[in-house]
């Protein structure tokens, strides 16, 4: 089935992906794809803030450093630089689409979170991302240039190989995706296709990801031919709620940067001394969460404390108004009581290998945000860069593709999407439980503590896994579910296959076999 035909097709409907549609509705027709609803993404799921140089006593020089030391060297210096640099004029363009920054007299307010110099994260109280993503949706509404289609799981990107005339050359034309309401397959076809898919969260049990956090992008992007890079660096949030009604709500790192202290839940000793005497629970995420899954693991805890009761009541309450709410309707007031905290599955660090325009190895393919490994980030992603680099690539691959459009070649004949050869699966269970299993070993074996041992023990399950899943794609209608279970794998294979290469620990990959840190950083690579 064929849809209308668009100039460009953005997969993601984020901060990234709206942020490229915006700035290339301005000449062309742009396709929106949505997996689920158009606030499913993890921008709408964003606590903290933006981070931005917008205080006299700030500089670039201070949250490049911060930058570079957070990713433990492993950053493109000038990545970083492109994208810090670019912050201000973000936050600009931003105030003018309407986000209610809140503000302290004339100017932003401005907070601190773990890993930063200054104060210099802009926020919407404690639900930046949701104001952020409101105000994108509806400046995306209200472009005629732009169609926005929700409900609709990518499967892969079409090149030569699906032309009628086949072509070796690996440009991308465009996506096969599921009408999840009909059942269908439609073939979507553009000279420019933006990849904004999101990360590969859900590959893990506890994530602080959304449900759609299956990696498709990247997955994709592997099976089309570009190179991913750092998969091995996961980044895992200090301090998700503990809580077995509630699963995967963030507290997020601005009530350690507000003076949150992180506690031994039965003696009240503040551990963090013991770990990072100097930055204490404003170190970075890989220190803090190192610390906190030692202790669950040394005592034999279920969680440890994250407590702000020692401020004033008012001042919590006006400062983290979402969280406060949430955690009163489940009984638990943090101006007076401790929060249970432990250790989640938070962000991508790698992803698909991207230049300074966002392009990838693929002619025809840009990308940006948490599928791609841009450099910003490194070993590690210094808090609130995540949704800076998500507007500055995206207006990056925007520019670009509109400085070479008349390059750009129309799509040849594709062939339809042939499901002749299927039947509707009567096993979804196998699809359950494999996914079920995924997460719970890629927990056990590729968290936040990993041997070579555990790795290769992943690395034997993913293998026989993978047989199963392809035989079970090949046979039976596609579906989201089953789209979703063949990304996860291959995400958790290039994660496995990313930390076996690299024989160090720097960042987020901590290896009990290789507890050094090598004196070069070097990205590992993974060609397909």
């Amino acid at each position: 089935m064929t849809v209308p035909q668009h100039d460009v097709i953005v997969i993601g409907s984020g901060a990234a992906g709206l942020t490229a549609a915006l700035e290339l509705a301005q000449q062309h027709r742009v396709l929106v794809l949505a997996k689920g609803n158009l606030h499913g993404g993890s921008t709408a799921w964003a606590q903290g803030g933006i981070a931005a140089v917008l205080d006299a006593g700030d500089t670039f020089e201070n949250h490049i450093r911060d930058t570079m030391v957070a990713g433990a060297g492993l950053n493109d210096i000038a990545t970083v630089e492109f994208v810090i640099e670019r912050a201000p004029a973000a936050i600009d363009r931003l105030v003018e689409l309407g986000v209610p920054f809140n503000t302290d007299g004339p100017d932003l307010h401005l907070t601190r979170e773990g890993g930063h110099s200054h104060r210099r994260i802009v926020h919407v109280d404690d639900a930046t991302g949701w104001a952020v993503q409101e105000a994108l949706v509806r400046a995306a509404e209200a472009n005629p240039n732009i169609t926005l289609l929700p409900g609709r799981s990518c499967i892969d990107f079409i090149t030569g190989r699906h032309a009628e005339k086949f072509s070796a050359d690996g440009r991308v034309w465009g996506v096969y995706a599921l009408d999840q309401e009909s059942g269908k397959v439609e073939k979507h076809l553009a000279r420019a296709t933006v990849l904004a898919a999101g990360g590969a969260g859900r590959v893990y049990q506890f994530s602080t990801a959304p449900r759609g956090a299956t990696g498709d992008g990247i997955a994709m992007s592997w099976r089309a031919g570009a190179r991913v890079s750092n998969m091995e660096m996961m980044q895992f949030h200090p301090t998700c709620l503990y809580n077995l009604e509630v699963k995967n709500f963030l507290i997020t790192e601005a009530v350690r940067g507000e003076g949150g202290h992180l506690l031994h839940p039965e003696t009240g000793h503040r551990f963090m001394v013991d770990y990072d005497a100097e930055r204490m629970e404003l170190a970075p995420r890989d220190v803090v969460a190192r610390a906190i899954d030692d202790q669950i693991k040394r005592f034999g805890l279920d969680y440890v404390h994250l407590d702000i009761s020692h401020k004033p009541a008012e001042f919590v309450r006006e400062h983290f108004p979402t969280i406060y709410d949430k955690l009163i309707g489940l009984g638990i007031d943090m101006t007076t009581q401790p929060i249970p905290v432990v250790p989640a599955q938070h962000y991508t660090c790698g992803g698909v290998k991207v230049d300074l325009d966002a392009r990838t190895d693929l002619p025809g393919l840009w990308a940006a945000g948490e599928c791609t490994e841009s450099g910003l980030h490194g070993a590690n992603r210094l808090a609130s860069n995540s949704l800076l680099e998500c507007f500055v690539f995206g207006e990056a691959a925007g520019r670009d593709i509109l400085a070479h459009w008349g390059e750009l070649p129309e799509p040849p004949a594709i062939r339809d999407w042939d499901a002749s050869r299927v039947t509707d699966s009567d096993e979804e269970v196998v699809i359950k439980q494999n996914w079920t299993e995924i997460r719970r070993f890629m927990w056990n074996y590729v968290g936040i503590v990993r041997t070579t041992k555990r790795l290769e023990r992943a690395a034997h399950r993913i293998q026989l896994l993978s047989r199963e899943v392809e035989d079970y794609y090949g046979s039976f209608r596609v579906t989201t579910d089953l789209i979703e279970l063949r990304n996860l794998l291959q995400s958790a294979e290039l994660i496995v296959r990313s930390a076996l290469k690299r024989h160090e620990s720097r960042g987020l990959h901590y290896t009990m076999d290789y507890p050094e840190t090598l004196p070069v950083a070097q990205d590992t690579v993974l060609v397909p």
